[in-house]
């Protein structure tokens, strides 16, 4: 068994420390624990989750020292509902009406 003197002493961080650090959604951050995209929470009791602070920070170290690529813009004139018309034809349209 080891003695206590023997177990590093780690630094964890409540969801409201977490905030300040990360400024992401609760929502989002969850997505990507699940994903394993972020560090894991773990419970200390059945209603306080943390996190460990060192995961958080390397966690933080990494995503600064690689280039995320952004994702590509939805084409809006595909879209089912309220899809967004071409210049040239709202015109001719209103033309058309006056």
């Amino acid at each position: 068994m080891a003695h206590r003197s023997d177990l590093p002493i780690r630094r964890t961080i409540r969801r409201q420390q977490l905030r300040e650090i990360v400024p992401l959604a609760d929502s989002t951050i969850y997505e990507m624990e699940q994903r394993g995209e972020f560090p894991r929470r773990f419970a200390l009791s059945p209603r306080c989750v943390v996190w460990d602070l060192a995961e958080v920070e390397a966690w933080l170290a990494s995503r600064r020292s690689t280039a995320i690529v952004r994702a590509q813009s939805p084409d809006v004139r595909q879209r089912r509902s309220r899809p967004v018309r071409e210049p040239g034809l709202a015109r001719t349209a209103a033309s058309k009406a006056g």
